[in-house]
């Protein structure tokens, strides 16, 4: 079976939406693939304000999230697992859904990807495993 995160990421969108609250995503911005503006990421997360006034083209799929956001006044092109995403909450009062962290598979190793951001020299060969988040997600509130 397919992985039921995207469809509870799209579910839990719509309700935290629907009750006039501010959708949040946590992500693990290590997992491979994942594109956000370099320097906002602390500890290997980023929170990100996903709320229908605060992006552009926002597309909750069953592979990736990817929308159109501002940092700093300049807009980034995101993109998104949906396995990378630790947690989505609403702001407001915190509820919403922390989820497990998963090992990327091969599929998504051979899965299309958004251009690739240069991101610096890596280390890492091509045989080698990417990193994995260490410690268990924790949610922060933001201000």
């Amino acid at each position: 079976m397919t992985s039921s995160r995207p469809y509870l990421i799209r579910a839990l969108y719509e309700w935290i939406v629907d009750n006039e609250c501010t959708p949040h995503l946590l992500v693990g911005v290590e997992y491979p693939n994942v594109q956000v503006p370099d320097g906002y990421a602390s500890e290997g997360q980023i929170v990100l304000n996903v709320s229908p006034s605060a992006v552009r083209h926002l597309n909750l799929g069953n592979d990736a999230v990817s929308f159109e956001g501002r940092f700093g006044g300049v807009a980034h092109n995101l993109f998104i697992p949906a396995a990378a995403v630790m947690a989505i909450y609403a702001r407001e009062n915190g509820q919403g859904m922390v989820f497990e962290t998963e090992a990327p598979t091969v599929a998504e190793d051979a899965a299309p990807v958004a251009p690739e951001v240069d991101r610096g020299p890596k280390d890492e060969g091509p045989d080698d495993e990417p990193p994995r988040p260490s410690g268990r997600p924790s949610l922060k509130v933001v201000k």
